[in-house]
């Protein structure tokens, strides 16, 4: 989905905000399925997990729609934010749901390291 006010965007910069956005929506929606669950699903150090996660990926995503010159730095948080969300996800690992977000989680810690990879290229 690209919005149309955010045509200026490279492709790769484009590709990882919606990817944050993906990952933020869905890690709130897995911190409701979680707690209707229950049990380990509903432990505070994985809800935090998911908050923390969906936070970044929601600054992350409006550093870059708004062409902050910290897009970067904030890209590399958010990719190992959420490598450390996925890795919490994978602990339930027979439940589709949880899956689902860790996937996803994946997707938007790779999308971000490709924009974080830029920050290093140019300072060297």
């Amino acid at each position: 989905m690209i919005h149309p006010t955010s045509v200026h965007l490279s492709e790769h910069v484009q590709e990882c905000v919606n990817e944050c956005i993906d990952c933020h929506g869905v890690c709130l929606q897995t911190i409701q399925y979680c707690l209707r669950i229950g049990g380990r699903h509903a432990e505070a150090t994985h809800i935090r997990m998911l908050e923390d996660c969906a936070e970044v990926c929601q600054t992350a995503a409006n550093l870059m729609l708004r062409d902050s010159d910290l897009h970067e730095s904030i890209c590399g948080v958010c990719a190992d934010v959420c490598e450390r969300c996925a890795q919490d996800c994978d602990r339930f690992a027979d439940d589709s749901i949880m899956k689902g977000c860790a996937d996803a989680c994946r997707r938007c810690a790779d999308a971000c390291r490709r924009v974080a990879s830029h920050i290093t290229k140019v300072i060297a």
